[in-house]
């Protein structure tokens, strides 16, 4: 891909190499940061000690109508020079989907590693976020519009994408782009929102002693007979469509017949239409246990993520695309399940991309790679100025 003359300009202007000077400087400050940030436990719903955290950040940073909503959505507002024209959304989820009694322990590997729950997904990028509202105040850039930085909640498991949700809803006369930062995945634009549908599956049967009641129905003995026949379901290659059974809970003791059980079921694929057909094999599925099981099934929606999408021809992609090209990064576009689907499925552009690379999210051995973070600042730096519409000065 050739670069286009305006975002080469821009890489090789004077401030913008004084700024990647100034990163190596602060590279270990933002490493300290994300780590700082990754031991403030933040489980989904309960993101308020780490979002008191950013909003102390946000307001070194000097940014306009900083807060706090009723959802632990922390942001803050840098004002373009046009507050009029539509603005520049830049944000990174909080929440994590590591509880408050996991060890966050944090271990440097020689291999150039750092090793921490959540380190990754996504601590780097509150991190991020936060170094380039800083950045941008020490070099004094002022943007053509207004950029918001926000660090929402609710972006994990049953959150449901609730922060951004809220945000967006508050904010979107205002908005004209977005930009969706995770700490890793550094190299790929996601330009695609998958369709998600959660479920909560509970069964309620009579109960009972397991000697005296022997016989009587267990909501545990028909929940796994109905798990069983899910998990035997055939789902399309293309499009791409998966399901997963990822939290199950039920009974009161290895002696009692269960009187209530239930699984959480996530549901996902690339096409809307793909997933619809999913959901109703689950439901005919449901309706021949509920014919055939002396129990009570009862199903709640839980998550319900929208698809969307932008497509590898709008400028926002094609900027994306750009700058990683001018940091010697040949891009992938990906699809994914983020905060961007809120957003896209609405129709603001929007792409997500990383800022390291790295392995194992949602594990307690996931790990951040230290190297390639200079890059990935500089792509956020990059990308922020030039869908900001800032200028460099003519020399």
């Amino acid at each position: 891909m050739d670069i286009p003359e305006h975002i080469r300009r821009l890489s090789q202007a004077p401030l913008v190499l004084e700024i990647w000077q100034y990163l190596d400087e602060v590279l270990a400050d933002i490493l300290a940061e994300a780590i700082l940030i990754q031991q403030i436990p933040a489980p989904t719903f309960r993101e308020l000690v780490r979002a008191n955290h950013v909003l102390s950040r946000f307001g070194a940073c000097n940014l306009a109508d900083t807060g706090i909503d009723a959802l632990n959505n922390a942001y803050g507002r840098m004002p373009g020079l046009d507050s009029s024209a539509p603005a520049l959304l830049i944000s990174a989820h909080t929440d994590t989907v590591f509880g408050e009694g996991v060890d966050l322990k944090v271990n440097r590997t020689e291999d150039g590693r750092i090793h921490g729950p959540g380190l990754g997904d996504n601590s780097l990028g509150v991190a991020g976020l936060i170094a380039l509202a800083d950045i941008l105040r020490q070099f004094r850039i002022q943007p053509r519009m207004d950029i918001w930085f926000l660090a929402n909640s609710r972006e994990e498991g049953l959150g449901d994408l609730g922060g951004i949700r809220a945000f967006y809803e508050a904010h979107c006369a205002h908005l004209g782009s977005a930009v969706v930062l995770e700490g890793l995945a550094l190299g790929q634009i996601y330009t695609s929102g998958i369709a998600v549908r959660r479920l909560h599956i509970q069964c309620h049967a009579e109960g009972g002693h397991s000697w005296q009641h022997f016989g009587r129905p267990s909501a545990i003995h028909s929940l796994v007979r109905l798990g069983a026949r899910l998990t035997a379901l055939e789902v399309p290659r293309t499009p791409r469509t998966t399901f997963n059974i990822g939290l199950i809970q039920g009974g009161q003791s290895i002696n009692s017949l269960a009187a209530e059980a239930g699984f959480h079921l996530d549901m996902r694929s690339e096409t809307s239409d793909a997933l619809a057909t999913l959901e109703a094999q689950v439901m005919d599925i449901l309706a021949e246990c509920r014919a055939s099981e002396p129990v009570e099934f009862e199903v709640t929606v839980v998550g319900d993520r929208p698809a969307g999408s932008v497509s590898i021809d709008h400028d926002l992609v094609r900027t994306a695309q750009a700058v990683l090209h001018s940091l010697d990064i040949t891009p992938s576009f990906k699809t994914g399940s983020t905060d961007a689907n809120l957003l896209l499925s609405r129709g603001l552009p929007t792409v997500t991309i990383g800022l390291t690379r790295g392995d194992n999210a949602h594990r307690l051995d996931e790990y951040i790679e230290v190297e390639p973070l200079r890059v990935g600042l500089q792509q956020i730096i990059l990308l922020a100025l030039a869908l900001s519409g800032w200028q460099p000065e003519a020399g």
